[in-house]
């Protein structure tokens, strides 16, 4: 008998078993998956190597071996602030939300109609936002505070740069990350950035726009008011960083002149996780909307004159404009942002005063012992966060602070920093108080703290109302907030409820094993800038994932930071981009990029400060290399890069990968790999070994992250040995390396609290497992394809007339239905559509994934046979070209129950079309939404809602 465990997680993260794998293979006329792979991967590109990755252990096993990784953390109090804050996450929210895969599996909220919940908590977010900002409208959430002040420079660059005015003012109160992320993202765009004392410059004549902290990094709460006039008059923008819980006390940037707010919402109910993932909001004027970065959740109509939710403004995205993008932000962090509008429903606008007013009161109680105890606090007027000057070196006193399980932040010189937040007790403050005079303190604190009241008094309270709808003021016993997420959990399809086929997107298993360790406190309480020898346990986990991502890539070296796929493929352009000017070629400005390409790419390429041509692809889908070499040659002297996807975007092994390497190459130039399609390749073939010399990868899609609803992702680079010295680097935590690359993340290791996923599945699958997944992946997908051509036919085929992990059906010969309709049919079958559109438009993307079963294939291939003989009913006319089952999709449980059906079909063939509908029915909440009349109607806050009469 072998000492291996019996039960090995690759058999649970694999959908089907081994017979149905042989009743696949025997479908497509194959006798093993090898063969599977013979004849679909060319054996051009098939590496002979086997990953050296730790043996695959069990689930309990690999727990047990990371808790006592994570476990060499040491959970410290940490009050440095700089925008991340220790805070009280409600049970009823951590429970139900952060750990739901009812809300973590979702898939972002394209199709509207089956994704209502979620998009009524993000308009939640957005009107939370709002009016706290004090400004008219706010995004569904972007991926932390230094981005999204990197974002506000692009806003106030599109709308003012263009009057020839090139220099974008930061203030030295900014944190110091937000600063290093802001001229990180200006360099390749020749912007300059001038960082000062705002009081010290009086003309603001050549710049386009400026950014404020409010409060400062080290506290300081000042009126911006007359600065933002100056500014003004001078015709450039004022951007504010801020705090939501701050501005429940303090008047909002929006009344004292500010064009943008934006910051992280954090300590509203998430988890430090040593950095991230967190939900960063912007919010700006009305007269911004449409130049503002990310998605905006809107209220439309259904068919019925019901108001609904969608997201609006759809044609400001990236992978619809393109080059011409505003941003190439593509996943958010709607998990996040959830969390946050959840909090705030929870507590309501008294209960974060409260909450707000108790930080300010402790704030002021460590203030006044300071005092009591011959210390000068260096902030007059504060919030939160207080500067200290000590009686001798800062260093002695955060020595002795840490000697107590305590962090506090060093200003260098004599001086400390202290940031309190809504987990602080009198407890903390006298010890903090301790550390600062070397001995017990002896002040009476309770009574100190009794004669202090917790509201501000420095001259800029606030006095307008924030979070009036009813949304934010019904919800706060638990019982109450327990059935208000279940009602919304209940509005949405996730992988709860059936399979997510969405090309390109990898919507596979998220195992609880993998999404458990999220929650524990060594590491999810820790600060992103704690003292490194508290974090060894996250040094460990990331020294294997940085190995294991490099084995798996091909690659020499890794970088954690990016924080999602677009900052991954950002970060990968500027290591190119800084190599060639390494050696003296700054010149290569030219981004050749396929047409097929995901709309992220040349986005991308645009922000790093690229000239993007386009290459055309053949009449199979693959890149045309004559074009490719034609285009190569004519910019050869310019020549920085290829983006390039692997499998193809078309769902194809190209078999001239290699060439069009090569060719590159001949030109002086790089190849980048879009890492979105790497679930094809693990353990097969890998980008280094292609010849690439970058690739980003989607943890959220080939290693297991969940979407959460569109977030959050994280997007690792993986470079070749002469890019290595180009990787990110961090003002605040010295990441090991040569790294020559301002930060694209605010924080050093992007979202680390979600690593340890990923971390969890390469740990579970080993080497073995993981080609395994990649045979299955491609197994599911030719597996559809195959039941699937008779009715719809396959677009792109290899060589082989085999598929990679996805496949492209293409329905544009229909005359009478659209794929929009069938996308929406689908529903009433209970699943969410494929990729629809894109890359082609009229076409169907699907990518089963390796997670599905067999069953669940056939119940999704049976869902689209029955549609396709429903549009064959109505293309010989045997049926109403407009009033038919597919149009009419999907159908709502009030229409099918509705006394008046004037329709010519049977209700039964509306709601139950497939027989297993009757033991488990998905009910879309909606009827088909009217995306046009929300965009000629843009309503993005709750009040609009309350306001709309259908």
């Amino acid at each position: 008998m072998s000492a291996r465990h019996p039960d090995q997680f690759a058999n649970r993260h694999i959908g089907p078993d081994d017979n149905s794998i042989a009743e696949m293979l025997k479908t497509l006329g194959l006798n093993s998956l090898d063969e599977l792979v013979d004849k679909t991967v060319s054996h051009q590109i098939r590496t002979e190597r086997t990953l050296k990755l730790p043996d695959a252990i069990g689930e309990y096993a690999a727990l047990k071996e990371l808790k006592a990784t994570m476990s060499r953390n040491k959970v410290f109090r940490s009050f440095i602030g700089m925008g991340y804050y220790d805070c009280i996450i409600p049970p009823v929210i951590q429970r139900n939300v952060l750990e739901n895969p009812g809300w973590y599996t979702q898939y972002t909220p394209y199709q509207a109609e089956i994704s209502q919940g979620r998009l009524e908590s993000l308009l939640n977010f957005q009107t939370m936002v709002a009016d706290l900002t004090g400004l008219a409208v706010a995004n569904a959430s972007l991926l932390d505070e230094g981005t999204a002040a990197a974002e506000a420079m692009h806003l106030c660059y599109g709308a003012k740069g263009r009057e020839g005015k090139n220099a974008f003012f930061v203030s030295d109160l900014c944190h110091p990350q937000t600063i290093a992320v802001v001229q990180t993202r200006a360099l390749p765009l020749g912007i300059e950035v001038v960082v000062g004392a705002h009081e010290k410059q009086s003309d603001w004549s050549k710049f386009f726009g400026m950014l404020l902290q409010y409060p400062g990094t080290t506290g300081e709460v000042l009126d911006y008011s007359k600065l933002s006039e100056a500014v003004h008059s001078a015709g450039a923008l004022v951007a504010v960083a801020t705090d939501l819980l701050a501005l429940t006390l303090l008047k909002p940037p929006g009344e004292f002149g500010a064009d943008i707010a934006l910051g992280n919402a954090q300590r509203f109910g998430v988890p430090m996780g040593y950095g991230g993932p967190h939900a960063a909001f912007f919010a700006t004027k009305d007269e911004f909307k449409r130049q503002m970065p990310g998605r905006i959740v809107g209220v439309s109509r259904d068919v019925s004159g019901r108001p609904g939710y969608r997201l609006s403004l759809q044609t400001r995205e990236q992978h619809i404009r393109r080059e011409k993008a505003t941003s190439n932000i593509c996943t958010a962090q709607a998990l996040l942002a959830n969390m946050s509008a959840m909090y705030a429903v929870y507590h309501g606008p008294d209960g974060l005063k409260r909450i707000a007013e108790y930080v300010h009161q402790l704030t002021r109680t460590l203030v006044e012992g300071s005092k009591q105890l011959g210390f000068k606090v260096g902030t007059e007027k504060y919030f939160d966060t207080i500067s200290i000057e000590t009686k001798g070196a800062a260093n002695e006193v955060i020595t002795r602070a840490e000697a107590n399980g305590i962090n506090l932040r060093s200003l260098g010189g004599n001086r400390i920093g202290v940031s309190l937040d809504e987990s602080v007790t009198l407890e903390d403050v006298g010890n903090i108080l301790n550390a600062l005079n070397g001995k017990p303190h002896g002040l009476k604190l309770e009574q100190l703290a009794s004669g202090l009241a917790g509201g501000f008094s420095g001259g800029l309270q606030r006095s307008s109302k924030y979070l009036q709808h009813p949304v934010f003021n019904t919800h706060h016993s638990e019982t109450e907030m327990l059935r208000y997420i279940y009602n919304l959990q209940g509005r949405d399809l996730s992988l709860t409820t059936s399979m997510i086929p969405l090309g390109s997107c990898t919507m596979k298993l998220n195992a609880t094993a993998e999404m458990y360790p999220v929650s524990w406190p060594e590491i999810g309480k820790l600060h992103p800038f704690a003292p490194l020898n508290q974090a060894e346990g996250y040094a460990e986990l990331f020294r294997d994932l940085e190995s294991w991502l490099a084995d798996i890539t091909g690659f020499a070296a890794t970088s954690l930071q990016p924080n999602a796929g677009s900052q991954g493929e950002y970060a990968g352009l500027l290591a190119i981009l800084e190599y060639h000017k390494s050696r003296n070629q700054g010149s290569r400005n030219v981004c050749l990029i396929a047409t097929s390409a995901h709309g992220t790419n040349p986005a991308s390429a645009v922000m790093a400060g690229f000239e993007v041509v386009a290459v055309a692809c053949d009449s199979n889908g693959n890149i045309d290399v004559a074009d490719l070499r034609a285009k190569a040659k004519q910019h050869s002297a310019q020549l920085a890069c290829l983006m390039v996807t692997y499998p193809s975007t078309h769902g194809v092994f190209e078999e001239a990968i290699k060439e069009i390497c090569e060719i590159i190459h001949s030109h002086g130039g790089q190849v980048y790999m879009d890492g979105a399609n790497l679930n094809a390749q693990v353990g097969l073939c890998s980008p280094g070994e292609i010849g690439a010399d970058v690739c980003h990868i989607n943890l959220h899609k080939t290693f297991c992250i969940p979407h959460g609803g569109g977030g959050p992702g994280m997007g690792p680079i993986c470079v070749a040995k002469h890019l290595a010295p180009f990787l990110p680097k961090h003002p605040v935590v010295k990441i090991s390396g040569e790294q020559k690359l301002g930060p694209v993340s605010a924080a050093p290791y992007g979202s680390a609290s979600i690593l340890p996923i990923s971390w969890m599945y390469i740990r579970m699958m080993g080497a073995a497992g993981l080609r395994k997944a990649t045979q299955v992946a491609i197994l599911n997908a030719n597996y559809v394809a195959k039941r699937l051509e008779n009715y719809f036919p396959v677009l792109y085929k290899g060589k082989n007339g085999m598929v990679a992990h996805e496949c492209i059906l293409d329905l544009r010969h229909f005359k009478s239905v659209t794929v929009e309709d069938v996308a929406k049919r689908l529903m009433d079958y209970g699943f969410h559509a494929p990729t629809i559109s894109f890359p082609v438009g009229g076409t169907m993307m699907i990518e089963p994934t390796e997670s599905e079963s067999k069953e669940e294939l056939d119940r999704f291939c049976e869902a689209l046979t029955s549609i396709h003989a429903e549009i064959k009913a109505i293309e010989s006319g045997r049926v109403d070209k407009q009033n038919n089952v597919v149009k009419n999709a999907p159908h709502t449980a009030e229409a099918v129950i509705s006394d008046k059906w004037d329709r010519p079909y049977p209700r039964e063939q509306a709601a139950f079309p497939a027989a297993w509908l009757r033991l488990h029915k998905f009910w879309p909440p909606v009827g088909r939404i009217d995306n046009v009349y929300g965009d000629r109607n843009l309503i993005c806050s709750c009040i609009g809602m309350d306001a709309y009469k259908p």
